[in-house]
């Protein structure tokens, strides 16, 4: 009787395949809602920027290249929820996830602008781009960085 399947515990994943998960999933669910709101004419861009330095053709601008970014968005993601974790895990907070989803947009849209083609200056962007994108990405940082940092405080 003690043999029995449903008598046997589950071992639970470890940290670093918690992280990974996080960032994947964090990177489907929000590069998602960013397609979202691309679709919805909120955004000027949508998660086919991350193929634009890369990719030639046009499907990149299409629904393909679409989902094709939201995939590489998610395997992407992963490093982001490392570096997450390896700098800022211990703060149990929401205030760290934040300041992080704000660092990245700030890293997308002004450092890194140049070597994406079809993405405008920072400056002359229009304000329902800025604002939109700026939310998701802080949204991206908190679901990462609280997810990371409540998984960390449970197993400490």
């Amino acid at each position: 009787m003690e043999n029995l399947e449903q008598n046997k515990r589950q071992e639970p994943m470890s940290f670093n395949a918690t992280v990974t998960s996080i960032g994947f999933f964090g990177g489907l669910i929000w590069s998602f809602v960013g397609y979202l709101a691309f679709f919805f004419n909120f955004i000027r861009v949508g998660p086919a920027l991350v193929l634009m330095p890369w990719a030639l053709g046009d499907w990149k601008n299409g629904y393909i290249g679409q989902l094709i970014g939201i995939a590489v968005i998610g395997v992407l993601s992963i490093g982001v929820a490392f570096l997450y974790r390896f700098i800022l895990a211990r703060f149990n907070s929401i205030w760290p996830g934040v300041a992080f989803g704000l660092g990245l947009w700030l890293l997308v849209f002004f450092l890194l602008n140049p070597i994406f083609p079809d993405l405008k200056p920072l400056f002359k962007l229009d304000l329902n781009t800025i604002v939109t994108s700026l939310c998701i990405y802080i949204l991206y940082g908190v679901f990462i960085g609280y997810s990371i940092s409540y998984e960390y405080s449970e197993r400490q």
